[in-house]
């Protein structure tokens, strides 16, 4: 969605499918006051959730997430992707939990906001920020997106630019 291009990562009906991180390397256009082009990087790492693989397999997984997290200086901020047509799930809040105790920078971005009516999109972003609140000292940023109607993109862009122009001194 963020690219337009379908084709740059594959996706899957069955979770688990990411089972390695994923770097793509960005090149967006030129930017006022800067010459040439605007690189970054987008990176996908396995989910945390209900792919069906070992215990073995899980907990490694989890090792290379928490590692890549805790470690790469060059992190500006995990998207944290949350199914927008169920409630909050534990599993969720876990992680968004970890990521506070390990400090790293998160957006949460509701994702399939097309797959579900918006009164019902709203209500499960109201309850997952009352539920973040019980443990959270401050609410996060919160994007609603659908990447068949491109819902969110603009806003994800202008995040990441954002970010972009504070690494680089803007």
């Amino acid at each position: 969605m963020l690219c337009n291009n379908g084709k740059l990562a594959k996706t899957s009906a069955s979770p688990g499918k990411t089972q390695l991180i994923n770097f793509f390397e960005i090149t967006s256009g030129t930017r006022p006051g800067v010459q040439g082009e605007n690189k970054w990087w987008l990176v996908d790492l396995p989910g945390y959730g209900f792919a069906h693989v070992s215990k073995s397999d899980r907990r490694r997984w989890e090792q290379m997430i928490e590692n890549y997290l805790r470690k790469r200086a060059s992190l500006t901020q995990v998207f944290v992707l949350v199914d927008a047509r169920h409630p909050p799930q534990q599993l969720d809040l876990d992680f968004i939990r970890q990521l506070m105790l390990w400090q790293v920078p998160y957006t949460v971005i509701f994702t399939k906001a097309d797959k579900e009516k918006p009164g019902v999109v709203s209500e499960h972003e109201r309850v997952f920020l009352e539920a973040l609140g019980q443990f959270a000292p401050f609410l996060p940023r919160l994007i609603i997106s659908s990447a068949v109607q491109k819902t969110g993109r603009d806003q994800i862009l202008a995040l990441i630019s954002e970010m972009n122009g504070e690494q680089m001194g803007k």
